[in-house]
C-alpha cells in the first residue's frame, strides 16, 4: 500500500512540474561560471527536476545496497553464532515441543 501512495504521490508531482513548467515558456538568462546563457525556463524547472530525480534515486540505490550488505552480515553472524552453540532449528523445535508439554500436564496436588 505504501508504494501505490508513493507512486501516486510522484505522478501527483510531476503533474505540477509540468503544469508549472509549461505556463512558464519565457527566456530566463542562467549566469554560468564562465557566461551566461539564454535558456527558455520550461527546459530549466524540467532538467532542475530530473536531476533531482536522479541525486534522489541514486541516493536511494546506494542506501538499499548498504542494507543490503547488512542483512547480509547479519544473517552470515547469525549462522555463525549458531553453529558455535549448536542450536539449530530442531534444536529449538524440540525445546518448544518440551514446553508445550509441560505446560500441558496437569499439576498433582
Amino acid at each position: 500500500m505504501k508504494i501505490q501512495w508513493s507512486l501516486i504521490a510522484a505522478l501527483l508531482f510531476a503533474l505540477i512540474t509540468a503544469v508549472f513548467a509549461v505556463i512558464n515558456v519565457n527566456p530566463v538568462s542562467v549566469n554560468l561560471l564562465f557566461g551566461t546563457v539564454n535558456v527558455p525556463l520550461i527546459l530549466l524547472i524540467i532538467g532542475c527536476s530530473l536531476i533531482g530525480g536522479l541525486i534522489v534515486g541514486t541516493f536511494g540505490i546506494y542506501r538499499q545496497y548498504q542494507m543490503q550488505k547488512e542483512i547480509r552480515s547479519l544473517a552470515e553472524e547469525l549462522i555463525h553464532i549458531r553453529q558455535a552453540t549448536g542450536y539449530t532449528p530442531e534444536v529449538q523445535a524440540a525445546e518448544e515441543e518440551k514446553k508445550k508439554e509441560q505446560q500441558d500436564m496437569p499439576v498433582e496436588p
